[in-house]
């Protein structure tokens, strides 16, 4: 015994503050598993926030996955079919306007409709940025 505590006096400020932290995460751990079993026992499904509705989910066309500002024009990766004509919202950290789909490109060449799978070049009114979520209207 006597020999323990002379190595615990010899432990450095930096181990024992990361000894502390290490215990709060595992009462952090054991706390949460506790809540889980109770939850079991009681047959009660453990409430989770929902991320996104079923009905945002629904219209997502795609996804900018680049931008050209020279031009003003977003490469999308599309989800879903879209046309010359259809209204389009662009949302995401900065990023939320409506606009009606005026030009569309892929490879310099004008197209009417596009499919699911393709990215294409959309000519957009304002700046967009990768991971915004193209949304039909």
């Amino acid at each position: 015994m006597p020999a323990k505590k002379k190595k615990i006096k010899r432990k450095t400020a930096k181990k024992v503050l990361k000894k502390k932290t290490l215990k709060k995460a595992v009462k952090r751990v054991v706390k949460k598993k506790a809540i889980k079993k109770v939850a079991r026992k009681a047959k009660r499904p453990i409430k989770k926030k929902a991320k996104k509705s079923a009905k945002k989910e629904a219209n997502i066309i795609g996804k900018v996955t680049h931008y050209f500002p020279h031009v003003q024009a977003a490469v999308i990766k599309l989800k879903a079919p879209l046309s010359v004509g259809d209204s389009v919202k662009i949302k995401g950290h900065t990023t939320d306007f409506i606009q009606n789909v005026v030009s569309m490109q892929i490879d310099r060449e004008s197209i009417i409709n596009a499919k699911p799978g393709q990215e294409i070049g959309l000519l957009v009114k304002s700046r967009v940025r990768q991971h915004d979520v193209v949304t039909k209207v």
